[in-house]
């Protein structure tokens, strides 16, 4: 048998590594967190944040290239369907590796590695400064409108600001029911 060229490798071989990781990549998908030895959670990560970009995307192709790689359907379903909307806010870093005690029988070192799904304070801070911006644009908007006509376009200057400010309530109840529904989960 060849030595491989990528260093000590899981298992026996190739093939098998690639099986280990399918399976920790599975019950990581399903169950959100695994506890599993630290090599294997260093070497899983990339495994599962790549799987995860894919199924950003939510193309035919990509879930038939997660397929490939995760052969179970029912997991496959359940990353496109209800993981991946979790994750269109955030550019990367859908994982996180906890360094836990070491194992009793062998002593190996064991970290939990799970999903992160909670929202970032920076994905709602730009949600909130886009929304100050917007409605900043549209009360410049308001004041050259009046500038220019203040007896007609008055009556469309309130009109923009009573639209502008029930856009922000609608803004804002939708992200309160957002956070509630991840509270509930």
């Amino acid at each position: 048998m060849p030595t491989p060229k990528k260093g000590a490798r899981f298992g026996s071989s190739a093939q098998h590594q690639r099986h280990i990781l399918s399976n920790l990549a599975a019950q990581l998908i399903q169950h959100g967190a695994i506890k599993t030895t630290d090599a294997k959670a260093k070497l899983l990560r990339p495994y599962v944040e790549k799987l995860i970009t894919r199924a950003k995307s939510g193309s035919v192709h990509d879930r038939r290239q997660v397929l490939r790689h995760v052969p179970q359907k029912d997991v496959v379903n359940y990353l496109f369907d209800e993981l991946a909307p979790k994750f269109e806010n955030r550019a990367g870093g859908y994982t996180r590796i906890i360094k836990l005690e070491n194992r009793p029988g062998d002593n190996a070192p064991v970290s939990q590695i799970s999903l992160v799904l909670e929202e970032t304070v920076s994905a709602e801070a730009t949600r909130a400064t886009r929304a100050a911006a917007s409605k900043q644009a549209e009360e410049t908007k308001a004041e050259e409108a009046q500038t220019e006509a203040p007896e007609v376009e008055a009556d469309e200057a309130t009109d923009a600001e009573a639209q502008a400010e029930s856009e922000a309530v609608e803004a804002e109840e939708s992200a309160e029911a957002e956070k509630k529904e991840d509270e509930e989960k």
